[in-house]
C-alpha cells in the first residue's frame, strides 16, 4: 500500500495518517477458457493529497494482487497509455488525483468502445488503423516522395502555425473515442481522434495532400457520421478539442474554408 517515505522510515520519524479510499478494479480476461466473466476486486487503499489513481492501482498490484493488468508508461500525461474509466468518466489515471474526485470510492474500468484485452487494458488496433488511414503526416509536393523532412522544414508564419498547432498536442490516448456515442453504435466510424488529426494536416500550409485526405473522410462512416455530441472535447486531457476540429474540417468540405 501507499507507504511512508523511505527517509522518514529510516529515521523513525512519524508521518501523518493517510486517508483511506475504496478502490474497485474491474477484472476481466476474455482469453480465459473458463469464461472470463467481468467482476470487481475491492481494496482499501491509503492515499495522500498527491496520490493519483495510477499510484493507487500500482499500489494494489505491488502489495496485494500482482495479477492486476494495467497499461502505463510515462506517468506524466504524455504517453497516453493509462486511459481508463474513472468513476464512469474517461480519464488518464496518472493525471487524476484521487483527492480531486471528491469520493470515498473510486471505480476503475476499461475504456468503452475498445475491446478488452484484460482488466484495465484495451486493444488500440481500431484507433491506430483509423489514425493511419487519414495520412497523419505532411505530404510534400508530388505526393509522399521527395527529400525526407523537406516539407516540414518549409517556413510558416505565426498565423499559419496557429491554425493547427492546438491539434498537434494529441497523445493518442483514446479518451475521445471512448467518450464518443457514435463509436458505440457504428463499428466502422473513423472516430474523433482520427478526424481531428485529419484537420491538423489539412490546415497545415505546408501540406500538399489536402484533397486526397478530404476524399478519405468524405463518406458515410467518416466525418458525416459525427453528430457533434461534443463529449470527445470534454474528456481530452490535452485541450485538443476534436469536436471543433471536426467542424472546421467540414468547412473545407463544404467550401467555406480554403
Amino acid at each position: 500500500m501507499a507507504r511512508r517515505g523511505l527517509a522518514a522510515e529510516a529515521a523513525g520519524t512519524a508521518v501523518s495518517p493517510s486517508r483511506t479510499v475504496t478502490l474497485r478494479i474491474s477484472r476481466e480476461n476474455p482469453a480465459d477458457a473458463r469464461g472470463g466473466e467481468r467482476g470487481f476486486s475491492v481494496h482499501k487503499v491509503p492515499v495522500e493529497k498527491w496520490t493519483t489513481v495510477l499510484d493507487a492501482i500500482l499500489d494494489v498490484k505491488k502489495h496485494i494482487d500482482h495479477s492486476v493488468a494495467v497499461r502505463y508508461s510515462c506517468r506524466q500525461a504524455t504517453c497516453g497509455s493509462c486511459g481508463m474509466l474513472i468513476n464512469g468518466r474517461p480519464r488518464l489515471a496518472c493525471f487524476t488525483k484521487i483527492d480531486e474526485l471528491g469520493a470515498d470510492t473510486v471505480t476503475v474500468e476499461p475504456m468503452k468502445n475498445f475491446p478488452v484485452v484484460r482488466d484495465l487494458v484495451v486493444g488500440f488496433e481500431r484507433l491506430f488503423e483509423a489514425h493511419r488511414g487519414v495520412k497523419p503526416y505532411v505530404v510534400g509536393a508530388g505526393g509522399s516522395g521527395g527529400p525526407p523532412g523537406a516539407a516540414e522544414a518549409a517556413p510558416q508564419t505565426p498565423e499559419e502555425l496557429e491554425r493547427f498547432v492546438q491539434f498537434s498536442a494529441c497523445i493518442k490516448c483514446g479518451l475521445c473515442n471512448s467518450a464518443c456515442p457514435t463509436m458505440a453504435t457504428d463499428s466502422s466510424f473513423v472516430g474523433p481522434q482520427a478526424l481531428a488529426q485529419a484537420y491538423r494536416y489539412v490546415a497545415d500550409s505546408r501540406d500538399k495532400g489536402r484533397e486526397e485526405r478530404l476524399k478519405i473522410i468524405d463518406e458515410s462512416h467518416g466525418i458525416w457520421r459525427c453528430h457533434f455530441a461534443g463529449s470527445c472535447s470534454q474528456v481530452c486531457p490535452k485541450g485538443v478539442d476534436p469536436a471543433m476540429g471536426i467542424q472546421l474540417l467540414r468547412g473545407y468540405l463544404l467550401g467555406f474554408r480554403k
